[in-house]
């Protein structure tokens, strides 16, 4: 069995040898782009006008940003919309209640319904139930091989719960109901495990495993977990609580529970698809957009001496879209998005709860959320100077979700993890939505546009 150490010789005896083969590759997988146009492909399943490509039907989650007025597109406040209810209905209800709202949040996704108090108290039993870990399972499947990314390491956990299934391979409709419930239930314990198990062994710091509790909602477990002491506040829990509902759904369209029905749609088992989202929403063009905002706030200070300079601020963010600062890459992350123009629903409900989080905390803190509002305020016009276009800007849920997991004081590493924790509700959905109405594999077409060549004898081959 080969060790570390010796695969690291292997690579490294290589190295060149990766290098001329990945020539070879990138010259054979080059060709003219205007071909694209010329066979009228829908790069990245996206419309001429920034639309997506109508591929499918739903009827989890929706995403409204604009009307059609005379065939022309009408930018209009952004609305999420789950089974039909506007999101922030939802978030105002549970919040007059003074209650948690993700369980809830979650089995309106997976039913379609509200529950009632009894159907509630009955599905928060059942989550509470199954939190806890297979015996076994934290110190085979985290602690004897820990990752330095989280979420690899949910990825495997996910994919090793097959093992732990007595009825894997079952796509009945109430055994796949009951392997995504189990799911929900258990991905924020392997995310605190992993994290914890990442902090000891890369970090050397001191391992701290806690129990979940059964009565417990999943922002205070997750919360009591990954803290050494388990103390939290009801604001702090309530602010995390919020940030899970917002970012459990955002329609069938969004890469990783696209992701979900293409997979779904092959028969495989919820484990593999469940972990094929995760692969999905760890990229930084989907899930780890929020740590690119982070890494430019965080660059911005450099520059902005005064974080009460609106002129500070509009100076930097035109040398962001110059390419002359940050990562080169002209985006000024957490700002703008493919869909909503004039507004983000989660971004100014996250944002809200954010403040009076800002204000408990007080001094430093509160200076610092009204910096971000002074970039978002700032952001559109400089758009505008810089790429002359009146188009509506808007700072999306990524702009705030990063300050806010600062404010709580939970790890950078856990930030991608969190919309896991959280969107694995829409997955499980689409999942079954995708087995209950959908018999069909996936299978779009793609156009070969390489060029012919002969076969070479060995001997000929230069």
């Amino acid at each position: 069995m080969q060790n570390k150490q010796n695969i690291i010789e292997i690579n490294q005896n290589y190295k060149e040898s990766f290098k001329n083969m990945s020539e070879k590759v990138l010259c054979s997988d080059k060709f003219d782009p205007e071909l694209y146009g010329k066979y009228n492909v829908k790069r990245g399943l996206r419309n001429q006008d920034g639309t997506g490509v109508l591929v499918g039907l739903t009827s989890i989650g929706d995403v409204r940003a604009y009307i059609m007025e005379e065939n022309e597109k009408v930018p209009i406040d952004g609305k999420l919309v789950y089974r039909g209810m506007d999101v922030r209905k939802l978030v105002e209800g549970t919040q007059r209640r003074d209650a948690f709202g993700f369980e809830e949040t979650v089995y309106l996704l997976l039913t379609g319904m509200l529950p009632t108090q009894t159907e509630l108290d009955e599905f928060n039993k059942m989550l509470g139930d199954y939190r806890k870990l297979p015996e076994g399972f934290a110190e085979d499947m985290i602690m004897k091989a820990p990752s330095p990314n989280i979420m690899n390491k949910l990825a495997r956990c996910v994919l090793a719960s097959y093992s732990y299934d007595e009825n894997p391979d079952d796509l009945s409709f109430d055994n796949v109901l009951r392997q995504c419930i189990m799911l929900i239930a258990q991905l924020p314990t392997m995310a605190a495990y992993a994290y914890q198990t990442k902090s000891h062994y890369y970090d050397d710091k001191s391992l701290y495993i806690h129990n979940p509790q059964s009565n417990l909602s999943t922002s205070e477990n997750f919360l009591q977990m990954i803290r050494p002491d388990s103390k939290y506040t009801k604001l702090e829990a309530e602010m995390l609580d919020l940030a899970l509902v917002l970012h459990a759904e955002h329609g069938g369209g969004n890469n990783s529970t696209f992701a979900v029905h293409v997979v779904s749609s092959s028969g495989t088992d919820t484990y593999s698809a469940m972990a094929t989202a995760i692969g999905a929403l760890k990229g930084h063009k989907h899930g780890g957009a929020n740590l690119k905002v982070m890494d430019m706030i965080d660059d911005m200070k450099k520059y902005v001496t005064d974080k009460k300079s609106e002129k500070q601020i509009e100076d930097y963010l035109l040398r962001v879209l110059n390419k002359e600062v940050n990562d080169g890459s002209g985006l000024i992350y957490g700002i703008g998005h493919a869909v909503y123009t004039i507004s983000d629903p989660r971004a100014i409900l996250l944002k809200n709860k954010a403040e009076e989080l800002a204000d408990s905390l007080g001094g430093e803190w509160k200076e610092e959320f009204e910096f971000y509002k002074r970039i978002e305020k700032v952001a559109p016009s400089v758009f505008d100077k810089f790429k002359h276009s009146s188009k509506s800007m808007c700072a999306n849920v990524d702009f705030y979700s990063g300050l806010v997991y600062t404010m709580l004081n939970i790890p950078k590493e856990l930030y991608t993890p969190i919309f896991a924790i959280s969107r694995i509700a829409g997955w499980s959905a689409h999942r079954l939505e995708e087995l209950a109405v959908n018999n069909r594999i996936m299978r779009p077409a793609y156009k070969n546009v390489g060029k012919k060549q002969p076969y070479t004898e060995l001997d000929q081959r230069v």
